[in-house]
């Protein structure tokens, strides 16, 4: 496939991802809504409050680092989609993935994090050193795990290569990640719902105790960015999962239910708990998560 035809696949493929990632925000709020005895804002809002918000000019300026924040985010979520295969076989929708392995993509995901925290150090409200060292400490112990089970899946596969680890898996469902090495298995997915921040890991934006975060302090052109990060980030996020633990995807229509069900998984349990201290929440992953992350390393090294 000529470079042209590369790109134009790979932002027919990333404009679809994307409009997903807003279709299952929609649904998030809707099922969050329901939950809690509410009829809720219809699937569609999402949109909505990004064509109201794109539009919108301020004057105010905090500095250029507060404004790239936003754009730090979405460049993360965008460039960790392009480098991974979505649908196995089929090489319009592998987008960049031979020019990155599984290195690169870990720092695409702290790209994201990291940038936000610089644009919020540079907001000068009071309240922002609390936000960072919150999202700062808990990122640095989700991470803890989840490269414990990445290092277990390059110990297994002898590869960096996501594609390698996908062709791994072939064979039959037994043969994924999830079933063949469990332990890490666990560890990951246990730390994508810290990755996703909902509950009982939204220690961050920490709903009902600080009135302050990246909504407020954040406006009008520059949330429809956040919007957008945060979509491609999370269809990312869970399209690297599917590869990694699930086999990867044969078709359209199988990666779509897969990175539903993954993204789902964090959402449901985010309904039925509450909050963790920030404390607590750095302490429950440098326990469990990481004892299970070291014995599926362990496993692995050991076959």
């Amino acid at each position: 496939m000529d470079l042209a035809s590369r790109i134009g696949w790979t932002l027919l493929s990333f404009f679809v991802a994307l409009n997903y990632g807003f279709v299952i925000n929609g649904i998030i709020r809707k099922v969050m809504a329901r939950i809690q005895g509410r009829f809720g804002p219809p699937v569609w809002q999402p949109y909505i409050d990004l064509g109201k918000m794109a539009f919108q000019r301020n004057s105010i300026s905090h500095g250029i680092m507060f404004w790239l924040g936003p754009v730090f985010r979405a460049v993360g979520g965008v460039g960790l989609y392009l480098l991974m295969p979505v649908v196995m076989g089929d090489p319009r929708l592998y987008a960049f993935t031979d020019m990155g392995d599984l290195l690169l993509m870990m720092y695409f995901m702290f790209f994201g994090s990291l940038g936000m925290a610089l644009g919020a150090g540079e907001g000068g409200h009071p309240h922002s050193p609390i936000g960072i060292s919150r999202g700062l400490s808990q990122m640095t112990a989700y991470e803890l795990p989840f490269i414990l089970a990445v290092v277990a899946l390059v110990a297994q596969t002898r590869s960096f290569d996501v594609t390698a680890i996908m062709a791994a898996q072939q064979g039959g469902v037994l043969h994924w990640n999830l079933f063949a090495n469990p332990l890490s298995s666990i560890a990951a997915f246990i730390a994508l719902l810290g990755m996703n921040m909902y509950a009982p890991f939204n220690i961050v934006g920490a709903p009902t105790e600080i009135p302050v975060g990246p909504m407020t302090e954040y406006h009008n052109a520059y949330i429809s960015f956040m919007m957008v990060g945060r979509s491609a980030f999370a269809i990312a996020k869970t399209v690297l999962f599917m590869n990694l633990f699930l086999g990867g995807a044969h078709s359209v229509i199988e990666a779509v239910v897969k990175i539903f069900a993954i993204y789902f998984w964090t959402v449901f349990v985010g309904a039925v708990f509450m909050r963790f201290r920030a404390e607590q929440s750095v302490r429950f992953f440098l326990r469990w998560p990481a004892a299970l992350g070291v014995a599926g390393l362990a496993l692995s090294l050991w076959r």
